[in-house]
């Protein structure tokens, strides 16, 4: 694989970042592809490039950028809002963005990589498999000199120049938070609950940990007698849950850390007529989510407009693809392998329940065809989706 042009333009880029971050006061808180790609490269979304940036103040020149996904099972964000919002983005900002999903295969995701950067990308923005998978990509973009990103989750070890996410330690606090306000258990003064945890392979998922067990293990008469990963997949969380509430039926709430997993925690909780009785939290504004809000049976979800994520993430990269240094306020995150500070843009999440549940679907991040179906119809209605 060549070295492109932007080497070294890429280390005074990546180095002026962190100097420019860790100059300031720090707030860490512990998807068109190019015609020389290979034939054999997976099938992408392409962005093509304006002759003009309509940000105005940003234009990526059509430089080329590359843009992995992880998979198309973990959360619906992967394979319609997430895309969308890139792919609009890229356009905005004037850059020849190429697109792709990894499928959930680290060693697929690693041969894309390796594609894109043949073709010439500038930058490599991806989002995780795994911490060891994702650092051996980021590793390699950085020695054939191309500029490493992360999106939305962190790759410890990566050495990427630049981290766009959600404020994801506040993610699991504002998780913990709004389900000790859950009807079902408000105001009680003894709760049994337990949590499911992402996937351990998962740094975000350790952050919403410690966001959320920095709330729970401080209410009081809140005692936790279960946790477990669900590694995200609905199946293992179902059968984790089962297991937890086999052991103690007295179990009042569910920290569940997302929307696929909450609904295998809520198919057993139908078998058993607890449905609704039992506060289950989410996260992803996901359309099932919705759904089991609507019904009650789910008390809230998190939602994490892909806009939010994509526009600054997107704007920041295609400033790196031009040499220019993105301002990210002196706000980092501490790479929890290397312990060095990596610039950051975290975008603020919002808590939706019963309430605003129509919030995501009026904003156009979980499609309205996908939700408001048969019965959900009257309901969305009701709910005030437009």
């Amino acid at each position: 694989m060549r070295k492109t042009s932007v080497s070294l333009a890429a280390l005074g880029v990546v180095a002026a970042i962190s100097l420019t971050a860790c100059g300031s006061s720090s707030n860490d808180n512990k998807s068109s592809g190019s015609s020389s790609k290979s034939p054999s490269a997976p099938a992408s979304s392409s962005a093509p490039a304006s002759s003009a940036a309509a940000s105005g103040a940003v234009d990526g020149k059509g430089q080329k950028v590359g843009i992995i996904l992880p998979d198309t099972t973990s959360s619906p964000r992967w394979v319609t809002a997430d895309p969308q919002a890139l792919k609009a983005n890229c356009q905005k900002f004037n850059l020849s963005c190429n697109i792709q999903n990894a499928g959930g295969s680290a060693s697929k995701m690693q041969t894309i990589a390796r594609q894109m950067e043949s073709s010439g990308i500038k930058v490599l923005m991806i989002v995780d498999l795994d911490a060891a998978s994702g650092a051996k990509i980021e590793q390699e973009a950085k020695n054939n000199g191309v500029i490493p990103v992360d999106y939305d989750r962190l790759t410890p070890g990566g050495g990427a120049a630049l981290y766009v996410s959600f404020d994801n330690v506040k993610v699991g606090q504002l998780q913990g938070k709004t389900l000790t306000q859950c009807p079902q258990v408000k105001n009680q003064k003894k709760v049994k609950y337990v949590e499911i945890d992402g996937a351990p392979t998962d740094n975000n998922a350790t952050l919403f940990k410690q966001g959320y067990d920095s709330v729970l293990s401080k209410q009081p008469g809140w005692t936790k007698v279960g946790e477990q990963t669900g590694q995200w997949d609905a199946p293992t969380a179902g059968r984790v849950f089962n297991t937890m509430l086999g052991k103690d039926h007295d179990i009042k709430a569910v920290m569940v850390a997302n929307d696929t997993m909450a609904g295998a925690v809520i198919t057993d909780l139908q078998r058993q007529s607890l449905n609704g009785q039992v506060a289950v939290s989410g996260q992803d504004a996901s359309a099932e989510g919705l759904q089991h809000i609507m019904d009650g049976d789910q008390c809230f979800t998190i939602y994490k407009p892909s806009t939010a994520e994509a526009e600054p993430a997107v704007k920041a990269i295609a400033q790196l693809a031009n040499g220019q240094v993105p301002d990210t306020h002196g706000v980092t995150i501490t790479d929890p392998q290397t312990k060095k500070k990596v610039p950051s843009i975290l975008a603020t999440p919002v808590a939706v329940t019963k309430a605003n549940v129509a919030k995501p679907i009026n904003d156009k991040y979980t499609p309205k065809k996908s939700v408001c179906t048969g019965k959900y119809v009257a309901k969305c209605k009701a709910a005030g989706v437009k």
